[in-house]
C-alpha cells in the first residue's frame, strides 16, 4: 500500500553522522539515503554544510528534527520553522519529520522529547498547530512516536488511538519508530502488535530501527547497539500492513565504523523481501 501522498520508498538508509563524514566523502558508499538532524545543519556552515551540499547532491535526502516542539503550549517559533523549510529546500528534502512530544515550557528548552498528554483537549491543540507547521512548510508535516518512560494521569486514550487520530485530523503523515513502541510497550505494559495494527497504513511514510539497552525495571532508547530480535519481529508485522517503506537505522551513541552501522541497516531489506516475497505469492 502506497501512502497517500505518494511519496517515494527510498529503500534503506543510515543518519548522517559527523563520526562518518571522511569515510561518506571519500568512499560515495553503497546506501539509499541519508537521514538529516536538522538541527545540525539549520545554524551551521562551514564543513558541516559542505558535506551536507555533497550528499544532498548523490543521495536522497530526509529531514528529522527534536525541537519542533509540536506539543508545546508556547507559539510556533517563526524563525525556527523558516530555517528549517530553507534547510529542506536546499537538500531537496523527501520529506520533514519531528516527534510527537513537547520539548519546553516558559521559553526554556529541556533538550528532551516529552511525553503528551493523551486526552481531547491535546489532541485539538497538537491537530492545529500540525496543520499550521504543513501549511508553513507547504509539505506535510510527518511525526514520530517516541519512547516514553511517563505517562499522564489525565491520559484518555492509548498512544496508537491519539496518533492515528492526529494523522487523520491533521492530513500529516507518521514515521513509525518500532524499536520506541517496543521500548514502551515494555515499560508500560501495552500489547506492542496492537499498536503496530492500529496504524493507519496509507499515513506511514517511513520507519526507524535501532537498538535499545535493557536496565532492567524498564528499557532505555539509547540507539546505542544492534537491533533486538523482537524489534525485526515487530517492523516485519507493520510492514505486512504498511507495505514497503523507507527505513532507517538510528546509531547515535557509541558510534562504530560505517559499515557496521550500515550491515544492521541493511538486515531490514531481509525483512522486506520477505514481505515483498508474501504479497507475490
Amino acid at each position: 500500500m502506497a501512502n497517500r501522498w505518494g511519496l517515494p520508498d527510498l529503500g534503506i538508509g543510515i543518519g548522517l553522522r559527523t563520526a562518518h563524514f571522511t569515510h561518506i566523502l571519500s568512499e560515495w558508499p553503497q546506501v539509499d539515503w541519508f537521514e538529516v538532524l536538522s538541527e545540525n545543519f539549520m545554524d551551521t556552515g562551514g564543513r558541516p554544510l559542505h558535506v551536507l551540499d555533497q550528499v544532498a547532491l548523490r543521495y536522497p535526502v530526509a529531514l528529522h528534527g527534536v525541537s519542533l516542539g509540536i506539543g508545546n503550549t508556547a507559539p510556533l517559533d517563526r524563525e525556527y520553522l523558516g530555517k528549517l523549510k530553507a534547510l529542506a529546500t536546499r537538500t531537496r528534502a523527501a520529506w520533514v519529520s519531528d516527534h510527537l512530544c513537547w520539548t519546553g515550557f516558559a521559553g526554556r528548552n529541556t533538550h528532551d522529547l516529552l511525553p503528551m498528554p493523551l486526552d481531547e483537549p491535546a489532541l485539538r491543540h497538537v491537530t492545529e498547530r500540525v496543520r499550521v507547521v504543513s501549511d508553513f512548510l507547504e509539505r506535510p508535516l510527518v511525526l514520530e512516536n517516541p519512547s516514553s518512560y511517563l505517562e499522564f494521569a489525565t491520559s484518555s486514550m492509548p498512544e496508537w488511538e491519539f496518533l492515528a487520530r492526529l494523522a487523520e485530523d491533521a492530513d500529516c503523515g507518521l514515521l513509525l519508530d518500532v524499536n520506541n513502541v517496543y521500548v514502551s510497550s515494555v515499560n508500560h505494559g501495552f500489547d506492542a502488535a496492537a499498536y503496530v495494527d492500529a496504524m493507519p497504513a496509507d499515513r506511514v511514510v517511513q520507519y526507524h530501527l535501532a537498538g535499545h539497552t535493557n536496565r532492567g525495571s524498564h528499557l532505555l532508547d539509547t540507539h546505542s547497539d544492534h537491533a533486538r530480535p523482537e524489534v525485526w519481529e515487530l517492523y516485519a508485522r507493520a510492514l505486512r500492513r504498511t507495505g514497503l517503506a523507507a527505513t532507517l537505522y538510528e546509531w547515535d551513541e557509541d558510534i562504530p565504523e560505517f559499515d557496521v552501522v550500515r550491515a544492521e541497516a541493511q538486515k531490514a531489506k531481509a525483512a522486506r523481501d520477505g514481505v515483498a516475497a508474501g504479497e507475490r505469492a
